[in-house]
């Protein structure tokens, strides 16, 4: 019974940060993903926008991975032992597929960018 509730709320949390949830990104990944750009920038100011994009990836892939424990937690009628390698590789692709989906959409001004990259010059180029 344990194992089941640890699963659901893994489930829950892993589809609150997955690609998955339409809503998330302005409650959950963006501010995940600027306060770890804010993070990286104490280094070097430049850093905010790489690893703001870095962190929105990696709380999108932390999502899927977490959602494929929950799910397994709870559909899995016996103790198996998980292949992490697959696990990460799966969350790995699918992660990088959506956000360069996101990218490719800025990019052919089909999707506005958000506020978070305001402070780029509008005669520059986006700098991914």
């Amino acid at each position: 019974m344990l194992k089941k509730i640890r699963g659901g709320f893994f489930l829950v949390i892993g589809y609150l940060l997955s690609p998955l949830c339409w809503w998330n990104d302005i409650f959950f990944n963006l501010p995940i993903a600027y306060f770890f750009g804010y993070v990286c920038s104490w280094f070097s100011p430049n850093l905010l926008l790489p690893c703001s994009i870095l962190g929105y990836w990696i709380s999108n892939i932390l999502g899927i991975l977490l959602m494929q424990f929950g799910t397994v937690d709870i559909l899995q009628k016996q103790p198996e032992e998980r292949n992490l390698k697959k696990d990460l590789l799966t969350g790995l692709v699918s992660s990088t597929i959506y956000t360069l989906a996101i990218l490719a959409l800025i990019q052919l001004k089909i999707l506005d960018a958000p506020v978070l990259f305001s402070f780029i010059n509008k005669n520059d180029s986006m700098p991914f």
